[in-house]
């Protein structure tokens, strides 16, 4: 397989991108003081903007490449709320099974809130962005995970309001045009955006609010200073009586704390060229998102237009250009979707998720320096939420939680110091596990 998967427009950037291209900005004049500036502008940073600036609060924000040109103008646009939060509280170590029960409610209820915030965000700014709630399909890799499954419908019904229901692998047909799974469970309350679109109405809205930004300048150092912190950058220093950090899975050196606690890991995506409807439909005729049970998940949904195939994953666990990438998703979509075979790709783009060591999302703060980070490949609506949140945090400017992810420091590893380098190793295990599993599970 060669060049032949390659439409003639073939590009290296991400599909998004053709509705709205991260802009760059220069609304901040150096030596300028802010109440608060806030460092990222991604879904986070510029949400965390928008909420200070309906306060009244002079916010500025700084982000070193352009405006939202990471994971909020990158990624798959699935939009759900507590669905992940409660895949991965479940392997949290937490004391007893109550004090486990009760902060599992909590987390799953605030993650159901986040999908509520970016629902309103949408209706208030009238933001058009291809919001399809259609739900959210959980596609099982094997028996024994749909078993695992059934457990946990009950309590995502109850915390999060989340329609859940099991498809049978007899009934999976009128959902998912592919022979590979074992059933699926169907989250009703759950949908797919197209993220760009969605970005470029919070940056709009943010800026009509009042907040400022500037692109293309990383900031080099963070001090404290009488009154506050001053911001270096090649451009000239900025103060601010507090700062935001929304850095996420492009954390750096500038904050050696959540340098040691955020993952940044690589996710790679490709976009088919337009498909006929009737081929769109045999693929997704109800026109859910679909994420997979297995280790190594694979996700994928129909464009906002639902012309094209758009389809993700894990493509390779170290440094990898987007044609090798494409070529690995292709086999991987090919795999679960043979009809598309000689269909051609258009585009090809990766991009950073912020894993952390618990697998929960993050935000907190002291002493005027704040941070919203980890979204575990939920960032659609949970990095949103958390930049709502720290905003919200600093406005009534108390200890207390403001809710359950403001929890106190967020967990690291003895040995980890930033580097990654050992997730080839883990990556490629997990794989070598998930085709065992679905070996064993042909054979049964």
């Amino acid at each position: 397989m060669g060049k032949e998967i390659f439409s003639s427009d073939y590009r290296r950037s991400p599909y998004w991108w053709e509705a709205f291209s991260p802009p760059a900005a220069s609304e901040l004049e150096a030596s300028s003081r802010f109440d608060v500036i806030v460092i990222g502008a991604g879904y986070a940073g510029v949400c965390c903007a928008l909420t200070l600036a309906k306060a009244g609060v002079r916010v500025g924000v700084i982000e070193a490449g352009a405006l939202g040109q990471g994971a909020s103008t990158r990624n798959g646009g699935q939009v759900s709320g507590g669905v992940n939060v409660q895949k991965k509280a479940l392997t949290s170590g937490i004391e007893s099974d109550a004090q486990r029960e009760a902060r599992l409610a909590a987390r799953m209820r605030d993650a159901a809130a986040s999908m509520s915030y970016v629902e309103s965000l949408i209706a208030e700014h009238a933001i058009e962005c291809g919001w399809h709630k259609t739900g959210r399909l959980t596609a099982m890799w094997t028996p024994a995970h749909y078993e695992a499954w059934k457990e946990r419908i009950a309590p995502l019904n109850e915390y999060t309001n989340a329609g859940a229901r099991m498809v049978s692998s007899d009934s999976l047909a009128d959902e998912i045009g592919s022979p590979l799974y074992h059933g699926a469970a169907l989250i009703e309350r759950a949908g797919h955006v197209h993220p760009a679109l969605l970005y470029q109405g919070l940056l709009a809205a943010a800026r009509a609010a009042g907040a400022k930004f500037l692109s293309h300048t990383p900031v080099e150092r963070l001090d404290r200073e009488p009154g506050g912190y001053r911001l270096k950058t090649a451009k000239g220093e900025f103060h601010a009586d507090s700062v935001v950090v929304a850095t996420n899975g492009y954390t750096g050196s500038l904050t050696p704390y959540l340098k040691r606690r955020i993952l940044p890991i690589a996710s790679h995506m490709i976009a088919t060229e337009e498909l006929s409807s009737d081929l769109a439909r045999s693929i997704l005729p109800t026109n859910r998102a679909v994420s997979e049970s297995r280790r190594v998940v694979n996700h994928y949904r129909l464009s906002s237009d639902g012309r094209r195939l758009v389809f993700g994953g894990r493509a390779r666990f170290t440094p990898t250009g987007e044609d090798t990438t494409a070529r690995l998703l292709y086999q991987a979509m090919v795999k679960r979707f043979p009809q598309l075979k000689g269909v051609k790709i258009s585009h090809s783009w990766g991009g950073n998720v912020a894993m952390t060591f618990d697998s929960m999302p993050h935000l907190g703060g002291v002493d005027g320096l704040y941070y919203a980070v980890g979204c575990n490949g939920s960032g659609v609506a949970m990095m949103s939420y958390l930049g709502h949140s720290v905003a919200n945090k600093m406005l009534v400017a108390k200890d207390e939680p403001v809710n359950a992810f403001d929890d106190g420091d967020i967990p690291r590893h003895p040995l980890y110091f930033g580097n990654t380098w050992f997730l080839f190793a883990v990556g490629t295990w997990y794989q070598y596990l998930d085709a065992k599993d679905q070996k064993n599970a042909r054979k049964s």
